[in-house]
This record gives C-alpha cells, structure tokens and sequence, in this order.
C-alpha cells in the first residue's frame, strides 16, 4: 500500500503560494511612493502627448 497523502495540506500550500503571487503583484502595483507614482504619470502623459502630435488627421490619413 502507498504512503497516506493528506490533500488538505497540498490544497493549502496551494493557497498559500497564490496569495504569495498576488501579494507581490500589489507591492509592485502598489508600493511605491508619491514621487514614483506621479513620476510615471508625468511620463506617461508626456508619451501620450507625444503619440496624439504624431497622429495624422484629415484627408492625409486614408
């Protein structure tokens, strides 16, 4: 006979090592402070403004 497996303990682990993954996902997301985030909004305001002057409009875009 084969060694007796509690499952409880392979469905915990289980659980554990997601909520791992999703605690990294927040501190990347999320734990980084004022001047980072407002940092990166300036940068990303500035790429979109960039984008929207290169954008063709009227008859020249077909």
């Amino acid at each position: 006979m084969g060694d007796l497996i509690n499952l409880n303990r392979f469905k915990k682990r289980g659980e554990r090592e997601q909520s791992a993954k999703q605690a990294d996902l927040n501190r990347a997301r999320f734990g980084r402070t004022k001047s980072e985030r407002s940092l990166e909004q300036q940068r990303t305001i500035r790429a979109n403004n960039m984008l929207d002057q290169h954008h063709i409009d009227g008859e020249d875009a077909s």
